[in-house]
């Protein structure tokens, strides 16, 4: 076959030597996956250097993410457990008065530009959602507001807590990333659209 003996038996020994070689990568990921079980393959690389290379081994971030993906070690991201805004929605948007611009609004001091958000809580029965105001200067949360449904009320409360707290008159820029929460209720066509806007 145009292959000499010595050639044949020098790739056996190289094909054994790699197989020695991954089965060591595997045991040694296997051994800290027990203690972290969704450590990430580029912090595994980092981690394992050391123990590798006192057993005469070296491999690249590139082949470990290969040699885990064969063996189907590699983690999976964790996908988002609850979406709480949908930003492809028909309704009137106000322009981002935050967006890199001549007309972009820089926030020089407290109480110019407040920044809303919601997240959700995880609680042993149910989901709740929690409203928040930042200012953006100052980092401090002027507003909050838990509570266990995304209507217009209810949300809107931490920016009455915002407003309740506020010191100046000074003009104030609400800011949100401008989506509307996916509990629409179509019945009732109650939803609340959180826009960057001027509010005086």
């Amino acid at each position: 076959m145009g292959i000499s003996r010595q050639a044949y038996y020098k790739r056996v020994a190289c094909e054994r030597h790699r197989q020695d070689k991954h089965s060591t990568v595997v045991a040694l990921v296997r051994d800290e996956r027990r203690n972290q079980p969704r450590i990430g393959t580029r912090k595994l690389h980092h981690m394992l250097h050391e123990p590798l290379q006192r057993q005469g081994i070296k491999i690249g971030r590139d082949a470990m993410f290969d040699l885990l993906r064969q063996t189907s070690m590699l983690v999976r991201p964790l996908r988002a457990f609850h979406k709480t805004t949908n930003s492809r929605h028909f309704y009137r948007r106000h322009p981002n008065l935050l967006k890199d611009g001549p007309a972009k609004v820089v926030a020089t001091g407290c109480e110019q530009v407040w920044v809303a958000d919601i997240t959700y809580l995880r609680t042993r029965d149910k989901i709740v959602y929690v409203s928040l105001i930042t200012d953006a200067y100052s980092r401090k949360i002027m507003g909050w507001h838990v509570h266990d449904g995304l209507g217009t009320e209810q949300v809107s409360q931490a920016f009455k807590m915002a407003l309740r707290q506020r010191q100046t008159k000074q003009s104030l820029v609400h800011h949100s990333d401008r989506g509307i929460q996916p509990e629409f209720n179509w019945s009732s066509q109650r939803c609340f659209v959180v826009p960057s806007v001027a509010v005086h």
